[in-house]
């Protein structure tokens, strides 16, 4: 039986939508990196090269598998390089959607260019299934044919979970505090007793499981703020403005920010990360 690869394009279009939600809705990591697989290292550069190079003898099958594999490493690194100076920054759906609109853009102009290509112009790709190939094969050869599957699924399955939890590296979370828009700089120094001071606060989850935190902010008069960050999955980030109102007055007042995961009792890291602000006396007048 053979199967005319004639609509390859709109094959791995379909493909990649259903990768996208596979990955976006698992929370299984080892998963999401097999499945991620093909889509950030094949299909990018595979679209892109059938939009740029579309004719039958431009490339042969084998440079065209290679050229894919190559322009999609590169189409990868160069669109993390990109949203790491966007606002949405370098997160999973972030770069799903960004290398999902590259696919449907690059595929859609190679369509459009196969199309007004001649018949024997167009590449095309032939699968040869012979059923009767398997019945032939002696008892020796279908049992090397059978360990080779065996061996090969295998093979991938142990490289998805050594990428997924490498041996020797432990989980972790960041966390981090940052200033005035956003950035790690201009933190709040001079305030007012009584009023609300505000700074960012970051988590990222690498603790290859889903994973809950709180966030108390401690000054030495005790608890000034608290917060329920939400529950992230492996990879995911989280960011949000908390506020806390510093209560008494004076210089260098050290503002303590404890994080606790999984509503333990015990924070989770043994110092936490803190601010030295001047409060002020707050002055009201009649």
């Amino acid at each position: 039986m053979k199967i005319r690869m004639q609509y390859a394009l709109l094959l791995l279009n379909t493909v990649s939508v259903l990768l996208i939600i596979v990955i976006a809705f698992t929370q299984v990591s080892a998963l999401r990196i097999i499945l991620g697989l093909p889509f950030l290292l094949f299909i990018p550069g595979y679209t892109l090269l059938s939009a740029i190079l579309p004719r039958r003898d431009s490339l042969g099958n084998i440079e065209r598998l290679v050229f894919s594999i190559g322009l999609s490493i590169a189409i990868t690194i160069l669109t993390g390089l990109i949203l790491n100076y966007t606002p949405w920054g370098i997160s999973l759906y972030a770069a799903l959607i960004s290398i999902a609109l590259l696919i449907l853009i690059t595929s859609s102009i190679g369509w459009y260019r196969w199309r007004r290509l001649s018949d024997d112009e167009r590449p095309s790709y032939t699968v040869s299934i012979n059923i009767s190939r398997w019945a032939d094969m002696g008892a020796i050869n279908k049992v090397l044919s059978v360990s080779l599957v065996v061996a090969l699924v295998i093979a991938l399955g142990c490289l998805g979970y050594i990428i997924a939890r490498p041996q020797g590296h432990d989980g972790y979370t960041e966390f981090y505090i940052l200033g005035t828009e956003a950035k790690a700089d201009n933190y709040p120094r001079q305030v007012v007793a009584g009023e609300t001071v505000e700074v960012t606060i970051g988590i990222v989850n690498h603790e290859f499981e889903t994973t809950s935190y709180q966030i108390n902010i401690e000054m030495e008069d005790g608890q000034v703020g608290q917060i329920e960050a939400d529950t992230l999955a492996d990879g995911e980030k989280w960011e949000e403005v908390m506020s806390f109102m510093p209560r008494g007055s004076g210089e260098n007042q050290k503002v303590e920010f404890w994080l606790y995961k999984d509503r333990e009792t015990k924070p989770y890291f043994e110092d936490p990360l803190h601010l030295y602000l001047d409060v002020e006396e707050s002055s009201s007048y009649e």
